[in-house]
């Protein structure tokens, strides 16, 4: 039989310890961890091998179904890079992980079924659930876990002293690539702007826009059913889709316009001198341009779309994030409009939308007479409203409390528009 672990690194808190942990004041630099997060500007951006090599790595130097570098929000366990896992989420609330990063010591367990923290973990009540589970913290320079590199096994396993020394130097290898990703500019699959870089060239482009009165516009498009793409011909054939979209769009563009990716297949375009009929007219072109696009498949032709929203620099939209938000706004509008569509943002389609600063802060939402919380990230702010992140706005009714427990804040909101996962609201 394999050595086991040390004692000091298998002692964890128990079941009572976890549930005081708030009550002890566990989480009272929650905020500043969620700064860290924000700092890296990683959630919710696209794959990226350098991150993918390192859990290809785990999985096989390990021998395990599942290998995940996760980063952890106000609600959620989201994943950087996945092997053997649907998804990209998943609840913060039953993730290992959650109590993975409330230490500086990795979290190994051999058997979750014998262990009274994770014995009815849903993860691991549920068919084929986690048996090992094997964590180590993504420890930032100045002290905050940020979240995970982990691997996963369905089955019972030993894990001794040397195999965790292993995980721990991959884990380091993750933040060496968080560092270099804050020194890159380019996005490495599609050559377009990394979103750090394209939120810089926008903050720029929109205070010269400003100071000497120029028109600036933005448009943000998405593809459309891509997720469908990549789960049926693979992430090959989705790569290629990307690849071929942002050439066709770049076509259609000027030099001076730039190209960012903001997400996995959301990216954006700054249109400088160009008022907001003549960037829809823009945004039109984009959108014909795709949708003449084929990627050969085997012997099949495979077509596809995108949806546009279009933000300017006018009115209420006078700084670089509000004018990406209103962009935003506008591709929401269109993906629920039926998608395949350009649409402009403007006052009159929601004129209660209000200018707000970036944050990352946790919160909960609470409803049925605060009987009913649902755990939630607030992405932006204002003194009028937030825009709020969940894991399914499904679930969030027309109208709640939000609580930000950090900041001893407590509003009452109604809803004034939604996507899957994030939610838009105004204070009553």
């Amino acid at each position: 039989m394999m050595p086991q672990p040390s004692r000091e690194l298998l002692s964890r808190p128990s079941l009572t310890e976890v549930a005081s942990y708030k009550s002890l004041g566990f989480d009272k630099f929650e905020n500043e961890r969620l700064a860290a997060i924000a700092h890296y500007d990683v959630l919710d951006t696209p794959r990226e091998e350098a991150f993918d090599r390192i859990t290809r790595l785990a999985q096989k130097l390990f021998q395990v179904p599942i290998s995940v570098v996760t980063i952890i929000d106000a609600h959620r366990s989201w994943f950087k890079s996945c092997h053997g896992l649907e998804g990209q989420e998943a609840p913060r609330e039953h993730a290992f992980c959650n109590l993975t990063i409330r230490e500086h010591l990795p979290l190994v367990v051999l058997d979750a079924t014998k262990d009274e923290r994770f014995a009815q973990n849903p993860f691991v009540t549920a068919p084929n659930g986690v048996r090992f589970y094997a964590g180590i913290p993504l420890h930032t320079r100045d002290g905050y876990n940020i979240g995970t590199l982990c691997i996963v096994d369905t089955k019972p396993r030993e894990f001794d002293a040397a195999q965790v020394s292993l995980l721990v130097d991959l884990a380091r290898m993750v933040m060496s690539e968080m560092e270099l990703r804050l020194l890159a500019t380019t996005d490495s699959l599609t050559g377009t702007l990394s979103r750090r870089a394209f939120n810089e060239a926008a903050t720029r482009a929109a205070a010269l826009a400003i100071r000497h009165r120029h028109d600036l516009s933005c448009i943000v498009w998405d593809l459309d059913r891509f997720k469908a793409i990549n789960d049926t011909y693979g992430h090959s054939v989705g790569d290629t889709v990307l690849i071929k979209t942002v050439k066709a769009c770049i076509a259609e563009l000027r030099q001076t316009d730039s190209v960012g990716r903001m997400g996995g297949e959301t990216f954006a375009v700054l249109l400088p001198n160009t008022k907001r009929t003549e960037a829809l007219k823009v945004a039109e072109k984009l959108r014909n341009a795709v949708e003449q696009l084929q990627v050969v498949v085997g012997e099949k032709l495979v077509s596809f779309t995108a949806s546009f929203g279009v933000g300017s620099l006018e009115g209420a939209t006078n700084d670089a994030q509000t004018l990406l938000e209103h962009a935003g706004l506008g591709l929401h509008k269109a993906k629920a409009n039926g998608r395949n569509r350009s649409v402009m943002w403007s006052d009159p389609d929601n004129p209660m939308i209000f200018q707000k600063r970036r944050v990352l802060k946790a919160g909960q939402i609470h409803f049925n007479g605060r009987t009913s919380v649902i755990d939630c990230t607030v992405r932006t702010m204002s003194d009028e409203g937030a825009g709020i992140d969940v894991i399914s706005s499904a679930m969030v009714p027309k109208h709640f409390e939000l609580a930000i427990k950090a900041d001893d804040f407590r509003k009452s909101c109604k809803v004034l528009s939604h996507s899957e996962k994030h939610i838009e609201v105004a204070y009553c």
